[in-house]
């Protein structure tokens, strides 16, 4: 279900031939282990310090990319904006939740009441939903744009894309229900939920399948079939215009797909471990319970960075947006008209921008 089913996980102890209790595992398990074992040592001060800082980095991060694309024309701006746009709005709530996760992680406890409990549980599962449908929306908008480009033109509106984007909110809620539904505050400090449970168990390997499974499909679908169109049209061009055009969105195609599985590959490689040991024995016992909740906790750090990381991309990689961000910054100083005026003729001679609402040139690959 939700990413916080483990990060209640971080500050637990297992001493030698004492019982102790950790509830992080969705139920409470009595278990002795051997060795002074200790899981993830100073995790209850490292991981509270690592979600603060996503807090900060993903808060002014995603709000710059939303102010940046709102303060847009309507008749310069991308119609990939408006599935960045959702992608940044879904981030930047979902990092209010944080600090709160911080505390918890710090406490190894949730002192927040079972309501902020249901909740910031149901926020990260939106999010989690969202953020992978909002991604394959664009892969799929670059897919039409570069090789079906003629075919698409009802596809590639902008009513369509707002529907689109109204869709995906609609199914992640939808999806992020049973995490509202289910999760709940247990002897009032472990925010639980029965991992046990069949349905939950049937939820997680689903949320698997549609979160990354399904994606990592779509993605490569996608971009193959981008790659192997521009690395045709490049040799038909031959002109180094063309081929720096290859080169950079190629780039940003490895760094979209490299980020993404970077930062989802490890949570899911745990959580499907899980269940399956779940599912076949019903319980996780010694060794194989310390190893799959720790790297349940630490690769839910990974996967909570994904969502301050786009920003980067966007401002490093994307010309584009670059420019917006540069056209907004001169504004605030009072040189606006003048540059932005510079910046976007300059933008649509080079041949080196996304297309806009009507253009029909060469796309970058931006997300």
């Amino acid at each position: 279900m939700a990413l916080s089913d483990v990060t209640m996980s971080s500050t637990s102890y297992f001493y030698t031939h004492a019982f102790s209790v950790n509830s992080t595992d969705d139920y409470d398990y009595y278990t002795p282990v051997e060795n002074d074992l200790i899981l993830l040592p100073m995790s209850n001060i490292y991981i509270p310090v690592l979600y603060v800082i996503m807090f900060l980095t993903g808060f002014l991060g995603n709000l710059f990319v939303i102010v940046v694309i709102g303060k847009r024309h309507k008749k310069t701006g991308r119609l990939v904006d408006t599935f960045v746009m959702n992608l940044a709005l879904a981030d930047l709530v979902f990092v209010f939740t944080l600090p709160l996760w911080a505390v918890s992680a710090h406490y190894d406890e949730w002192p927040f009441g079972e309501t902020l409990c249901k909740i910031s549980s149901f926020i990260i599962a939106v999010n989690r939903f969202s953020n992978i449908f909002f991604l394959m929306c664009m892969s799929v908008d670059r897919y039409l744009a570069v090789v079906r480009l003629m075919d698409s033109q009802f596809l590639r509106s902008s009513n369509c894309a707002q529907i689109t984007c109204g869709v995906v909110w609609i199914i992640s809620f939808f999806l992020g229900i049973p995490s509202l539904v289910y999760r709940r505050l247990k002897d009032d400090t472990v925010c639980w939920e029965d991992s046990k449970s069949s349905f939950v168990q049937g939820m997680n390997l689903l949320t698997i399948f549609l979160t990354f499974l399904l994606p990592v499909l779509i993605l490569c679908l996608c971009y193959g079939s981008i790659l192997v169109n521009l690395r045709r049209h490049s040799h038909t061009a031959a002109n180094s215009r063309a081929e720096a055009r290859r080169r950079h969105s190629v780039k940003i195609v490895l760094t979209i797909i490299v980020a993404f599985l970077i930062s989802w590959l490890p949570f899911n490689l745990f959580k499907t471990i899980q269940v399956i040991v779940l599912m076949s024995t019903g319980d996780l016992s010694g060794e194989t319970r310390v190893i799959v909740l720790s790297g349940l906790t630490l690769s839910c750090c990974l996967a909570f960075l994904n969502s301050c990381v786009n920003p980067a991309i966007y401002l490093f990689l994307d010309q584009h947006f670059r420019r917006r961000a540069s056209i907004l910054l001169l504004s605030c100083l009072g040189q606006g008209d003048v540059h932005q005026t510079y910046i976007s003729s300059n933008s649509l001679s080079n041949g080196t921008s996304e297309s806009y609402y009507g253009n029909t040139s060469t796309p970058s690959l931006a997300r």
